[in-house]
């Protein structure tokens, strides 16, 4: 099963510009602002940069997604226009963004990107996702397709997009004053048509330093599972536990090989998130303070349906008494429920249990920069991933957090690299050159 790399990788997961805890908006130190400052996302991805992160990732959704009352969209406004920002203002990170195939044609996808790529010197990464929510398809006027439908439109997409990619040849040479600005034969239509869309071609957009954009899917299951295999340079899961975590990459490897591919060439990402401090009792209470900002009442009622107790908790400030431990009936084939019912156990409070992140959709370390490196090596080693896209809780000060708190403590591990390798996102991640169509994957769509 081998792993390609001695080193992880971490990309920062942006968004609002605020955090992803839903109370780190009310946090006193918070300018709310935030979500509409340009600068404020490049304070940002500047302070991953500094850290040596791979990549800077922009999710999107199509709609809005957001209870205004209570907290922020939660995520931003545009991901490209916030990355063609971002490449100005940083050097060595890689920029990825998340451009929905159901929406979008792939003549102005593929030149939107490759000129993002072009304009960062070979940094930029797209998350090619088919939308599938409802809220997104009212905003395009159109119904909502059958899922085999999403994915022909996704697998004839991309293979548009990538061959309109390649449409200018890497032979077609660089201007030159005395003779052609560029080898007109080398600069060629594609004439692509599918069921779905078509393009002619060509692109007027030169191959970047790393000849194309780093292409990105999320982990999934059947037609998703397969168009990775085809596609993705890298794969992003939400794995709970290691054992899934494993078994994620392995599938995705699968598929890899079975497109014909060899699996090194992709990289799988897990989601993890942390809340910092130095001792872990500082960083519940970081926890524990933002949680008082959101909505502690929903959170101990989530809490309480974890643990299979139906009348909530007499004191959450409190351990729980022997009576509610003996009425708990957690749900122990679900990771959170089994960690929620261990640090009940344990004899921590319902309000610190919270704090410790069972309520976050993805594996948290609330605790010391040791033990979050400690997370990280454990998963890395283990084989449930090449790397993780890093969740923040709170921006004002969480990205410095990570940088400052577990990146020494990894490079002084041999866990992760010292500066950036090479300049390009594919140079980062170790990833092989990629120009044009996979002459391996047969059978596209398009």
């Amino acid at each position: 099963m081998g792993m390609r790399n001695q080193h992880l990788a971490l990309a920062l997961v942006m968004g609002n510009n605020i955090g992803s805890h839903h109370g780190a908006w009310r946090m006193p130190h918070t300018d709310v602002g935030s979500f509409t400052d340009l600068d404020a996302a490049v304070r940002q991805a500047r302070t991953a940069e500094r850290g040596g992160f791979q990549f800077v990732f922009m999710p999107d959704r199509l709609f809005m997604q957001a209870d205004l009352a209570a907290a922020p969209p939660v995520f931003g406004m545009d991901p490209i226009v916030t990355l063609s920002a971002l490449a100005q203002a940083t050097e060595r990170i890689g920029l990825v963004g998340t451009m929905s195939t159901t929406f979008t044609e792939p003549y102005v996808l593929a030149r939107h990107l490759k000129a993002l790529d072009l304009y960062s010197h070979g940094r930029a990464g797209w998350n090619a996702v088919p939308s599938y929510e409802p809220d997104a398809f009212a905003n395009f006027g159109r119904p909502l397709p059958a899922r085999e439908e999403k994915y022909e439109r996704l697998h004839e997409v991309v293979h548009i997009v990538q061959a309109l990619w390649g449409s200018w040849g890497q032979g077609a040479g660089r201007p030159d004053k005395s003779g052609a600005f560029a080898d007109p034969a080398q600069v060629r239509p594609v004439d692509l048509q599918g069921r779905h869309v078509a393009a002619r071609g060509p692109l007027p957009v030169p191959p970047s330093e790393q000849g194309q954009p780093v292409i990105v899917m999320p982990a999934s299951s059947g037609y998703g599972l397969q168009a990775a295999g085809m596609y993705a340079d890298v794969v992003i899961g939400m794995p709970m536990t290691i054992e899934e975590g494993r078994a994620q990459r392995d599938v995705v490897r699968r598929a890899t090989e079975a497109a014909g591919r060899d699996p090194d060439e992709v990289t799988f990402l897990a989601f993890t998130g942390f809340s910092l401090g130095d001792s872990q009792r500082e960083a519940l209470d970081r926890h524990r303070a933002l949680d008082d900002r959101a909505d502690p009442e929903q959170a101990m009622a989530r809490l309480g349906a974890l643990l299979g107790l139906r009348h909530g908790f007499a004191h959450p400030d409190e351990a729980l008494s022997p009576a509610e431990l003996a009425s708990a009936r957690p749900r122990l084939a679900y990771a959170r429920s089994q960690q929620a019912f261990d640090l009940a156990r344990a004899g921590w409070s319902p309000r610190d249990i919270v704090a410790h992140g069972v309520l976050e959709p993805y594996p948290f370390v609330t605790g010391t920069g040791e033990q979050a490196a400690d997370h990280l090596q454990a998963w890395f080693r283990a084989g449930a991933a090449d790397g993780f896209m890093v969740g923040v809780d709170d921006f004002h000060d969480g990205i410095d957090d990570v940088v400052d708190r577990i990146v020494p403590i990894l490079r002084a591990r041999g866990l992760f690299p010292e500066d950036h390798v090479g300049t390009t996102l594919r140079d980062h991640l170790g990833l092989p050159p990629r120009y044009g169509l996979d002459p391996r994957v047969t059978g596209n769509g398009a």
